[in-house]
């Protein structure tokens, strides 16, 4: 048990925490057929998470977040300017967009001594959701002791702050973002801002993003952003039941991938471990498999989002 405490628990927190995070602006964004918006988000905040930690000198969240907001708000600014000016279609405007500042964050991560930390592409990409590790805890008293829980990884509780204004923000503003996302042209007509709710949904999944991003890479982000609620969206058409069915997804397959990728090597004969990030992704991605395949008729059912 002390060993689960010091070593399982606090990655397999954070791992539910990030997804629930991305899974919550997520089920938005796939409603209003922008799924792939959280995808480009988790490349976009690549350079904004460098030049924060290239001001402040070290991996301050306040700074990390900054960075990833004014990074994502550039890249929206970017991305309109290219689709009008270049009178492409949405798509080619984002992927060149995207792309290219996260090549930028790439090269800066390359280049600058952000590589000396565990801020560089290999941790960006995969996480570093493994070594968060709680060695304090010697047993469950740990939960309620104040210097046990002080020694607690900063990223978890970066984590949980962010995670709870997302459900906050998606409990206070349930009404608003229905109507936003279902029909945009009813909400301007009674007064709604309905692009600066989208642009609001934006901007939350860069602050999910960048607190997931040092800990757990952008492999889950991406996983996150689109599979949880992709499979809810197949096992019903109310949206409040599909949120907490993304909620639910998001924390199974982070609970799930965890342990598979510790133990699914062992049982095939090898003695290495799993990437528990990569894991995790293709739990997720698996679930909207057994959606697909195993869900409900949705075309027989009223719908009634």
């Amino acid at each position: 048990m002390t060993e689960f405490l010091q070593f399982s628990l606090v990655p397999i927190l954070m791992g539910v925490l990030a997804g629930i995070a991305c899974a919550l602006p997520g089920n938005f964004l796939l409603l209003q057929r922008r799924s792939l918006v959280g995808d480009a988000v988790s490349h976009v905040v690549l350079p904004g998470i460098v030049a924060g930690f290239l001001v402040s000198g070290g991996t301050s969240p306040a700074w990390m977040l900054a960075g990833a907001a004014l990074a994502a708000v550039m890249a929206a600014f970017a991305f309109e300017a290219v689709r009008r000016a270049a009178r492409v279609e949405a798509g080619a405007a984002m992927g060149a967009v995207f792309t290219a500042m996260f090549a930028l964050g790439v090269l800066m991560l390359e280049q600058s001594d952000a590589r000396t930390v565990h801020l560089d592409v290999e941790h960006a990409l995969y996480g570093n959701l493994e070594s968060h590790i709680w060695l304090a805890a010697t047993d469950w008293g740990a939960l309620l002791d104040t210097n046990a829980l002080a020694a607690l990884p900063r990223d978890l509780a970066l984590l949980a702050a962010v995670t709870g204004c997302a459900a906050l923000l998606t409990w206070a503003f349930f009404r608003e973002l229905r109507i936003v996302t279902f029909d945009p042209e009813f909400a301007t007509a009674i007064g709604l801002p309905a692009r600066t709710i989208g642009f609001a949904i934006v901007i939350a999944s860069a602050f999910a993003a960048v607190a997931a991003f040092s800990a757990v890479g952008s492999i889950i982000v991406i996983a996150m952003f689109v599979c949880p609620p992709a499979a809810a969206r197949l096992m019903t058409n109310s949206l409040s039941r599909q949120i907490w069915l993304s909620v639910a997804i998001a924390a199974f397959s982070a609970i799930a991938g965890f342990i598979l990728a510790g133990h699914v090597p062992g049982w095939l004969g090898f003695a290495t471990s799993l990437n528990a990030a990569g894991m995790i992704a293709v739990v997720s991605g698996l679930c909207v498999l057994a959606a697909a395949l195993l869900g409900p008729d949705r075309s027989a059912r009223n719908r009634n989002a």
